[in-house]
């Protein structure tokens, strides 16, 4: 319940104004109860009419109002809740989108997609239905009360199975706690099972692994229905409880009252008048009482969401340079991910002018694309630092660093939106022209001519549809509209045939001819031509570093080169310094 008490104490106003509803509505509750009474006590000894028609009319006033103060209470309860979720949701997409990317990692995908999804739990059970419930809780012991003036021994009663019921439903909500663990739990194990089926489509068919999944699935889901139904009797069995112990309260309020009016203590219409109110009085800790399973889902998932809010996330705010010239130095630079012992490489110096031409090599999984993610700042070195002239990138502004990077990952993927979107979403305010030019420059003005909406044209899926070589042009556009000072290409010609190595080539030289700091990550230590260093980080655990003199011009060299880019093979040209 601290999320209950969280959300009204936000907002003192508005719960004062609850809390006074709330306290108007059970006083003019006692209407109805009171009108039975005096309906049989009054006008059925007496017969006076004027009897009857001033009851109804006081009645019916009171019914009214208490419908105007339940409407108020709903629109206030609705604010109360609004802004907590959408503190929650907010604040969890924001974790998602601005947390460090190795702490992210750590999160399986669908792990954080049931965090965020959990959002719908918390807000099913604080709703403005759910808050008036609670808010009714304490008012049962006005019905008490009046009972108490009316006939104490059946207050007693009353409050007696007021108590069993409130800690019988406390009783049931936290013993449905570990059972709410163990199906948050397993959902996520299923929808990563279920994303599998979703997402990879085609392999799951074209290696026959619908076999191997569909008795995954079928285990998983029968453990998950079982835990479900568990969940759902113990929730039934407290209702079941709830109404019985409803039906046994009525009943001894019933022989109680009765022999008080055998004996001559009570008239009938005191009777029918005093077991109204015991039902009043037991109606909302019932409807309490049943909200244990709600409740539970929401606190577990609130957990998760207030877990995974603790992840670091990246600062919005910190140093920049007005004017970055390109320069870049890794000064005793070490990484190994978390959970591994042995480091993926350690002790890299190396020191880059502007200007400077570096090719990453090595084997796969030497550890070139997370060199690339390293300067990127997606990730943070184990040890050591990534100097920009002189400033170190895990000091400065995120958002200000990746402007200054013309980035093309190994793997890339697009935005849901347009092309456009996806290519402006570094420098959304770059103009037309300068739109319409990359755009050129990296060949998709065929494939968004040939589109039904041109620029327009949505991207679905993350791109994941489209194929990759226009993927990946869709990617290089992106890189090339940050106009950065450094270059990181990430094995800039995979995937992509003759026509667009050359393009990858044309787009290299002419940023090398601009003086940008160009680094390649790629497993031939031979894709630049010219000068350049070359950093192998096969040379385990420290890297080797060498200078690479280049292929001089019209040598045999050089022709084999040309010859592989036009045969499509991984071979880029970018000219020495």
């Amino acid at each position: 319940m601290r999320e209950f008490w969280a959300r009204l104490v936000s907002n003192p106003t508005v719960a004062f104004e609850l809390v006074t509803a709330s306290l108007f509505i059970n006083i003019l509750a006692l209407a109805s109860p009171l009108f039975v009474m005096q309906v049989l006590n009054r006008y059925v000894s007496q017969g006076v009419d004027a009897t009857l028609i001033t009851l109804t009319g006081g009645v019916l006033i009171a019914i009214v109002l208490e419908l105007v103060f339940r409407q108020a209470r709903m629109h206030l309860a609705q604010v109360v809740s609004l802004n907590k979720d959408e503190e929650h949701a907010i604040g969890g997409y924001d974790t998602l989108v601005r947390s460090r990317l190795s702490a992210l990692e750590r999160v399986p995908p669908d792990t954080r997609r049931e965090i965020l999804n959990g959002q719908q739990a918390i807000e099913q059970a604080y709703n403005a239905t759910n808050i008036t419930v609670v808010l009714d809780v304490p008012f049962a012991l006005l019905f008490v009360f009046v009972l108490y003036l009316m006939v104490p021994a059946v207050a007693g009663i009353v409050l007696s199975f007021i108590i069993v019921v409130f800690f019988g439903g406390i009783l049931g909500a936290a013993s449905m706690n570990a059972k709410t663990t163990e199906v948050t739990n397993a959902s996520s194990a299923n929808s990563a099972l279920l994303g599998t089926a979703i997402r990879e489509a085609e392999t799951v068919r074209a290696f026959n692994a619908g076999i191997s999944l569909r008795g995954s699935w079928g285990g998983q889901i029968t453990h998950l229905l079982w835990l479900r139904r568990q969940l759902a009797l113990r929730q039934g069995l407290v209702q079941s409880l709830t109404q019985s112990s409803t039906a046994l309260m009525s009943v001894a309020v019933i022989v109680v009252a009765g022999l008080m009016v055998v004996s001559g203590d009570m008239s009938v219409g005191a009777m029918v008048g005093v077991n109204l109110l015991s039902a009043r009085a037991l109606q909302p800790i019932s409807r309490f009482s049943q909200l244990g399973s709600t409740f539970a889902k929401a606190r577990q998932a609130l957990n998760l969401i207030n877990e995974f809010s603790k992840l670091p996330l990246e600062k919005e705010r910190g140093s920049a340079l007005s004017n970055y010239s390109g320069g870049i130095e890794f000064r005793d630079v070490s990484f190994n991910y978390h959970g591994s012992n042995n480091p993926l490489f350690e002790g890299v110096n190396i020191k880059l002018e502007s200007g400077s031409v570096l090719v990453v090599t090595g084997s796969n999984g030497a550890g070139k694309t997370t060199m690339a993610r390293l300067m990127v700042g997606l990730l943070e070195p184990t040890r050591g630092n990534i100097l920009a002239d002189g400033l170190d990138i895990q000091q400065a502004a995120a958002e200000w660093w990746r402007k200054q990077v013309i980035y093309l990952p190994q793997e890339p993927a697009l935005i849901g939106g347009t092309i456009a979107e996806n290519i402006l979403i570094n420098n959304p305010n770059a103009g037309g022209d300068r739109l319409n030019q990359i755009i050129n420059i990296v060949g998709l003005r065929r494939f968004i001519d040939e589109s039904e909406a041109g620029i327009e044209t949505p991207v679905i899926d993350n791109g994941w549809r489209l194929s990759e070589g226009i993927r990946r042009r869709m990617a290089l556009a992106r890189a090339l509209m940050t106009d950065g000072k450094i270059v990181v290409f990430d094995e800039p010609t995979e995937s992509f045939d003759a026509e667009g190595i050359r393009v990858v080539h044309t787009v290299l030289s002419t940023l090398a001819k601009e003086g940008r700091s160009i680094i390649v990550m790629s497993h031939d230590p031979n894709i630049v031509q010219g000068k350049h260093i070359v950093l192998d980080l096969d040379s385990k655990p420290i890297p080797k570093v060498s200078v690479n003199p280049g292929v001089a011009a019209g040598s045999p060299s050089q022709n084999n080169a040309q010859n592989n880019v036009q045969n499509g093979t991984q071979v880029t040209q970018v000219p020495g310094e």
